[in-house]
């Protein structure tokens, strides 16, 4: 492990502007240990970018889209030196953004789809750079795909992490000797050379993978919150940062739905035992939560996580009962497709289970043709409107009282599917979305407050 070597990554909100990105760059001016800096797309602009993916858009409306990911990039070039090369490969592009955006066959080809995907980080990047070297950093961009193998899996890439290690330390490591790279968080490429993307919020999982190929010490994720909470402020004024929290609390929370974390980010930390530390690129100042292997402290409670726009899929057969097989067949499916399930009850004819299934995402996609599969074997029901809510902490399970506690908290609610004792540090149920702040409110005040 390379004990003087840290990597920072900046979601959209930190680098949404000129402004937010000159907080950044300051950041990394007082960090020598830093050599690699990886980026999101500007605030914003990934939601256009999703747009002209997957709307029905007429020219005019392409346009119209493109001038405003234009609109919020040339307003952070505006206040940096004048640089030929800098503007003319900003330009280059946008011209690139708007030929791929203009291809009939953009919204079902998903190789043209991940190009697209892509532009947000390859232009923030750029302009970071030269933020940085306003700064006086030494600074250039470096392009991730270089080293960031995956399969071809548009839309949920997977890393190939010998490949990624070998790539990084050829092509990356001499690099950072002289200057700080900056690169692009949530974009790769497969063993073509074809864009890939590892999904939304991927940016941090890059950080990670990076953090791991390269021995790095240490992972910063600069975001726009001072710390991980006990659960979500925009539900809650009376959420706090946590000071710690270990790798498995992390990714239990970041799984169930914690937005400060990409599920994935947890893996590389506790492969190489990196240490994760989550701030706010605004105010740096006030410190934020590092994650660690063991805590000091580790209590039954720790946070309240919500994930929603969650569906429940009752599946049920009558040759169910006593049926050898059938669940096989069921997970089979599911397996096929590459989906996560979190939640599974079982009856003597039916098993229901939960997906997640956010608009636009190549979830609910697979979700569907999961669904039509399923009912050439069996009868499907379809339930939507809910999230998932889990408490997450320790020993759960052998801690007495815990259960109890959680559960007389949300009796005046209804639960549709409980699942507990599986895992030591969590106990998940799924509610009906529209009383789902309440119960995260309510939680809160019994476990927290």
């Amino acid at each position: 492990m390379n004990s003087a070597l840290t990597i920072a990554k900046f979601g959209g909100t930190s680098v949404a502007n000129y402004q937010a990105m000159s907080a950044c760059a300051s950041i990394i001016a007082q960090q020598s240990d830093t050599r690699v800096v990886v980026v999101s797309a500007s605030a914003g602009v990934t939601n256009h970018l999703v747009s002209l993916c997957h709307d029905e858009l007429d020219t005019d409306q392409i346009n119209s889209v493109i001038n405003a990911i234009s609109d919020i990039q040339y307003a952070i070039e505006k206040h940096l030196p004048q640089s030929e090369t800098r503007t003319s490969a900003l330009e280059a592009l946008l011209t690139e953004l708007t030929l791929l955006a203009k291809q009939p066959s953009l919204r079902t080809n998903d190789m043209l789809k991940e190009q697209v995907l892509s532009m947000g980080e390859r232009m923030s990047s750029l302009l970071f750079t030269d933020v940085l070297k306003a700064h006086n950093v030494a600074a250039e961009v470096f392009d991730v795909k270089q080293v960031l193998r995956t399969d071809s899996n548009f839309g949920a890439a997977s890393p190939d992490l010998e490949q990624i290690k070998t790539l990084s330390q050829a092509h990356l490591a001499p690099k950072i000797v002289t200057h700080v790279q900056v690169t692009q968080g949530f974009v790769g490429a497969d063993e073509q050379g074809r864009t890939t993307t590892l999904g939304r919020g991927g940016s941090d999982f890059t950080a990670a993978l990076l953090a791991e190929a390269l021995g790095a010490q240490l992972c910063q994720i600069w975001t726009d919150v001072i710390g991980v909470y006990t659960t979500d402020p925009r539900i809650t004024d009376k959420a706090r940062p946590l000071p710690e929290l270990s790798f498995e609390e992390a990714a239990e929370m970041a799984t169930f739905g914690a937005k400060v974390l990409h599920p994935a980010t947890m893996e590389p930390a506790l492969r190489q035992d990196i240490k994760v530390f989550v701030g706010s690129s605004k105010e740096p100042e006030k410190g934020g939560t590092i994650i660690v292997r063991d805590c000091d402290v580790e209590p039954p409670y720790r946070a309240i996580t919500r994930r929603k726009e969650q569906v429940m899929v009752t599946v049920k057969t009558p040759k169910m009962m006593y049926a050898q097989g059938f669940l096989a067949k069921v997970f089979e499916i599911i397996a096929k497709h590459e989906l996560s399930v979190d939640l599974v009850t079982t009856s003597e004819i039916s098993v229901s289970f939960t997906l997640d299934n956010p608009p636009n995402s190549v979830a609910e996609r697979l979700n569907r043709e999961t669904i039509i599969e399923l009912q050439d074997i069996c009868d499907v029901t379809v339930e939507r409107g809910f999230d998932l809510i889990t408490v997450v902490g320790n020993n759960m399970q052998t801690s007495v009282g815990v259960s109890s506690k959680i559960l007389s908290a949300v009796s005046d609610y209804q639960l549709r599917m409980i699942c507990f004792g599986a895992n030591p540090h969590n106990m998940s149920f799924l509610v009906q979305e529209q009383h789902s702040d309440e119960i995260v409110k309510q939680l809160h005040r019994v476990l927290f407050e």
